[in-house]
């Protein structure tokens, strides 16, 4: 009912927010690190923060999310935390003895100054930590960025932190496939291993967060990447970054510490960004892409074929992550639909620069990102002149029903629906099951809205 005061007058905004199109750093940071084997998250704040990025998690992933926290109390937050980290990392590893603690910050933490290093330092000095045990962290103040620049950072520091190089380089690449579901990451390990490429994905949530009922419970599941998997990133011949701002810090780092080379892409939506990924995959490690993985594609442009006539012209608003929605858009356009409003709350100039040269076709198309661009400017631009299909997280569903517009959910989080992370919408075989649901959304509208003597039974 709220959003039915929504006006369509747009009012400059410096200083608020309304319904972010975003979340905070932390949750991004122990994403990243549950796709790392045996690694436990540290949450280095209240208990209270640490409750909400698990519950978050849990509720999209439909999993146990399993996390640790410092749980600061008034003390804590005035005198520092150190000791109360100290006693976790003791408890944690003589408790549930995972290989990884992988620190991250909070508001309170940020705010008052705690230095992680030196207290992972002590920690190792006092003895706290076990032969072979690692204690390593990432800052993610949750006043900058957002999720994406939280998961960001905590890949950069995984990847600084475990990659060696021997000297000598080895067939392999490193994959950074970028906040994706665990699906997806199936997904692109799937297409590589038909190509017979070897490499290392981090991380790599696949059989973490999407685990099989075995009827035990495992706190650590047997996905994930592993320390030996890491460490040999510094001898890989390549490194590919699937997305600008959740990758491209990780294979920078590895680049600085062990001289490995990289290509910055976008994640593998649609068609033409997986055509990069896969052409990027078969010129760094020398393989041809197989005759299988060309009939998907194959397939994949017949079913925009048939589906062209329903899609052509209907206008799209969007919401997300940037690294999402560019390719994300890219794709729709290939299809003559119009992505005419798209906002991110991620900061960062090169998502406007992209949007640029993507919705070139669309002159109408209003983007924006940062702070300011939530789902109440969103709404507002659909005010001002309606869309038919809506594509974004949960967020979005007050919208779709306010204004009775179709709606496909997509991004993170979703936490309305059951079974989104097990099915890829990544590579051609991911393009096709987003195409389906696109379409299922406007036939199914049709179905509903049909008077009785227009209501037939072949659309």
């Amino acid at each position: 009912m709220f959003l039915r005061h929504t006006t369509s007058e747009i009012k400059e905004r410096t200083a608020l927010a309304i319904n972010p199109a975003k979340t905070c750093q932390p949750v991004g940071a122990m994403y990243a690190a549950l796709g790392v084997h045996r690694c436990l998250p540290h949450s280095h704040g209240s208990q209270g923060c640490c409750s909400y990025h698990r519950s978050m998690l849990t509720r999209h992933y439909k999993e146990p999310v399993m996390a640790s926290t410092s749980s600061f109390t008034e003390g804590s937050s005035v005198f520092g935390g150190q000791a109360n980290m100290l006693q976790a990392i003791d408890t944690i590893f003589r408790t549930y003895e995972p290989d990884i603690i992988a620190i991250h910050t909070t508001c309170l933490s940020e705010t008052i100054g705690d230095d992680l290093v030196q207290i992972a330092q002590k920690a190792n000095t006092d003895g706290k930590v076990p032969e072979g045990k690692f204690v390593m962290n990432t800052n993610t103040p949750s006043y900058v960025g957002s999720h994406v620049t939280g998961f960001s950072n905590m890949v950069r520091d995984f990847a600084k932190y475990f990659s060696q190089s021997s000297g000598t380089k080895v067939k392999q690449l490193n994959i950074f496939p970028g906040w994706v579901e665990p699906g997806d990451m199936r997904e692109m390990k799937r297409l590589m291993d038909t190509m017979g490429v070897n490499y290392v994905m981090l991380p790599d949530t696949a059989d973490v967060l999407d685990a099989p009922q075995t009827g035990t419970h495992e706190f650590f599941p047997k996905g994930g990447t592993t320390i030996a998997e890491m460490n040999s990133m510094g001898d890989s011949k390549y490194s590919l970054a699937c997305g600008w701002w959740s990758s491209r810090d990780a294979a920078i780092a590895v680049e600085n510490k062990c001289k490995v080379k990289f290509d910055n892409l976008e994640i593998p939506y649609g068609l033409r960004a997986t055509d990069r990924f896969l052409q990027a995959v078969s010129k760094y490690a020398g393989k041809k892409i197989p005759e299988s993985i060309t009939d998907e594609r194959g397939r994949l442009m017949d079913m925009i074929t048939d589906m062209h006539q329903y899609l052509y012209g209907k206008r799209v608003a969007l919401w997300g992550d940037p690294d999402q929605l560019i390719p994300l858009c890219e794709f729709l356009v290939d299809m003559d639909m119009r992505p005419v409003y798209v906002v991110s709350g991620t900061p960062g100039k090169r998502f406007m620069q992209r949007m640029e040269e993507v919705l070139a076709p669309i002159p109408e198309a209003k983007f924006k990102n940062g702070m300011n661009a939530d789902m109440f400017l969103m709404h507002q631009w659909i005010k001002q002149e309606p869309v038919d299909l809506l594509i974004g997280n949960t967020f979005g569903k007050y919208i779709a029903r306010d204004e009775n517009v179709p709606f496909v959910r997509h991004g993170w989080p979703i936490i309305d629906r059951v079974g989104h992370p097990v099915f890829p919408t990544v590579g051609y075989s991911g393009a096709m099951r987003l195409l389906e649901k696109i379409l299922d959304a406007f036939l199914t509208k049709k179905d509903v809205e049909s008077p009785e003597e227009s209501f037939e039974l072949v659309l």
